[in-house]
């Protein structure tokens, strides 16, 4: 008998195994080949825009997927750095090989957890409450909780072209149990769809015809706590495009790709699309970009972003070799579409347990996420709540001006999706409360109260948050006169000078003065993340204070508690559709009735009122 079972070794799987067992409950993580866990079936990066600040704040929280990705990184690059910090993005090239090592390593090393290589067949449900698996051995696993972590292997098929197999990535096994069996316990399932695009040899790419893109020169890392000290080799990508040609040898052949010629049944990712997708949607664009991306130091192989494809094999050979510097490229493995069952997330509650069967929690691609971020945060999430639903404690929610993570599960639950969902900055009305450089500011007092963070690395923290506030206080006491030196200086900034006596602290404040020019005028010995913290929040203090107070103002209003029991039919003047969401979906909040696709603010005032009559 286990506390919590986890089904898949994906990175929802992952997180939530280490969690669950971190926080001392007796853990199994059940998954068809450990070898596999973690595995890239996509891309090998971790990071990007909205994406990178969720692996921070994994970290921030005591989750394993940026100390991970620092070891297995092979180029890591800081996105959007012309722009705010609130949209700045550390993004990771991964080793493909050498991460799921890393992984397993962790998983082994991880006390009250138990790794079992099996494939699981079904649920023991009972009383509508779940008990454990059966494995297709027909061994039973049994545990108080459950989480489901299948990712794509549920019912899915490969397609290129018109030819279909039943598999999951990789040419691995998939499963058609479980999703059946959620179907006849009433789960309302959605067929999605993404893809990925060909490999081809390193040795065959003309690279004098690319551009290269090379990795950033400092030192930075995923994590607050990274286990490197050196960023290693890193290894440059490189940059082509698509041109008229490639457009044309796409439009010829529509009918016969797999997504145009009637075989795809899923919906694929909007922001994500293959190359079909993109030039019959952006028909006006003569070319797209192709990162020509390393999946591994030990593979001669390279992963063509941006070309991911349901054409035939012979159409995507005439496709690649159309692209500037591609002309002579071997393919070593070829693009294809995957179609999989997941279910509609608003059968779930926030802390990701689903309404239908208590003590069943599902995350990840399950859920109709896309991307190994947006499952790795799903499964910490779950993990935690599992452990939180058997102590009989209330469940870990993050509010959505608190991180990207309460972003995405809200939307989920309270919106749904009815396509692979991707987490976008846009996608979050609080982003520049949500930065890269302060995850640990908003979200390490949760980790360690959890039991995630060890005293050890929270104490670190808690002197990196001192040290903030005492270098503020000292900024204000330390003044910088006109004199033509320290006006050269200010001068070699770009910045205008100064006339007057003028502390360091609102120096600061000038677009132009970074935080190098505190040493410059008040050497120190802080470390250069206190020092780029004290910048933003002298810098930009009055946009965060108004973003804050926006943010608070929402809260209280967003926070307002709605009845369980509460009857829909009861009240008056609601218009149909707002009526019959909220019965589905039975927001908590409302703020999330607020979000709800459908429903109009008359309907939430309305429902207000309601509530107000209620007390």
């Amino acid at each position: 008998m286990y506390d919590v079972i986890v089904v898949g070794g994906g990175h929802a799987g992952i997180e939530a195994a280490l969690a669950a067992a971190r926080m001392g409950a007796k853990t199994v993580l059940i998954t068809g080949k450990l070898d596999r866990v973690g595995a890239m079936s996509c891309n090998p990066s971790i990071g990007g825009p909205a994406k990178g600040i969720v692996v921070r704040e994994i970290d921030a929280l005591g989750g394993q997927m940026a100390r991970s990705a620092d070891k297995g990184q092979i180029q890591m690059k800081m996105l959007n750095l012309s722009k705010g910090p609130a949209v700045w993005a550390l993004r990771a090239q991964i080793d493909k090989l050498e991460y799921p090592k890393i992984m397993l390593d962790v998983l082994k090393q991880t006390e009250n957890l138990d790794l079992l290589e099996a494939l699981v067949d079904e649920m023991i449900v009972e009383d509508n409450t779940v008990k454990g698996v059966r494995l297709e051995n027909k061994d039973l696993v049994l545990a108080h909780t459950v989480i489901i972590t299948t990712g794509t292997y549920l019912s899915s098929k490969i397609l290129i072209g018109h030819d279909t197999t039943q598999s999951g990535p990789d040419n691995q096994p998939t499963t058609f149990g479980i999703s059946g069996q959620l179907a006849k316990l009433g789960f309302e399932l959605v067929r999605l769809k993404t893809g990925t695009p060909p490999r081809i040899l390193k040795s065959s790419i003309h690279y004098e015809l690319t551009t290269p893109q090379y990795a950033d020169d400092k030192f930075q890392t995923f994590s607050y706590d990274p286990e490197i000290t050196t960023m290693g080799h890193q290894e440059p990508c490189y940059l082509t495009h698509t041109n008229l040609l490639t457009h044309g040898i796409i439009n010829l052949n529509l009918g016969a790709s797999a997504m145009y010629g009637g075989i795809v049944e899923g919906v694929g990712p909007r922001y994500c699309p293959s190359i079909e997708d993109k030039v019959v949607r952006f028909s006006d664009k003569d070319r797209h970009q192709i990162f020509l991306e390393p999946e591994s130091l030990s593979l001669d192989e390279i992963y063509v972003q941006g070309l991911s494809s349901s054409m035939p094999k012979d159409i995507q050979a005439k496709i690649v070799h159309s692209i500037k510097g591609l002309e002579d490229a071997v393919i070593v493995r070829y693009a294809y579409a995957i179609e999989y069952d997941a279910i509609n997330p608003t059968q779930l509650y926030q802390s990701l347990e689903t309404r239908i069967i208590e003590n069943l929690f599902c995350a990840g691609q399950i859920n109709g996420t896309s991307g190994y971020e947006e499952a790795a945060g799903q499964g910490l999430m779950a993990g935690i709540n599992a452990v939180l639903k058997l102590r009989g404690e209330k469940p870990f929610i993050l509010k959505r001006n608190e991180a990207y993570i309460g972003v995405l599960i809200d939307d989920l639950i309270t919106k749904g999706t009815k396509e692979p969902y991707r987490l976008l900055t846009s996608r979050a009305e609080h982003r520049l409360l949500l930065r890269h450089d302060n995850a640990d500011l908003r979200l390490r007092d949760y980790g360690h109260q959890l039991g995630l963070l060890d005293d050890a690395r929270y104490q670190k923290f808690l002197k990196k948050k001192h040290e903030i506030e005492q270098l503020k206080h000292e900024l204000k006491d330390v003044f910088i006169m006109p004199t033509e030196e320290n006006n050269l200086k200010i001068r070699r900034t770009g910045s205008t000078k100064i006339s007057d006596r003028t502390s360091l602290f609102d120096l600061l404040k000038r677009p132009e003065i970074r935080y190098n020019m505190i040493n410059e005028f008040y050497p120190n010995d802080y470390s250069e993340q206190v020092l780029e913290q004290v910048e933003i929040q002298v810098k930009y203090a009055g946009y965060i204070d108004k973003a804050n107070k926006e943010a608070e103002k929402m809260i209280r209003v967003d926070e307002k508690p709605i009845p369980n029991n509460i009857d829909y039919d009861q009240i008056r003047n609601l218009a149909i559709e707002a009526r019959d969401k909220f019965k589905k979906i039975r927001p908590t909040t409302l703020g999330q009735a607020s979000r709800i696709s459908g429903v109009n603010p008359s309907d939430v005032s309305i429902l207000l009122v309601y509530l107000e009559s209620l007390r």
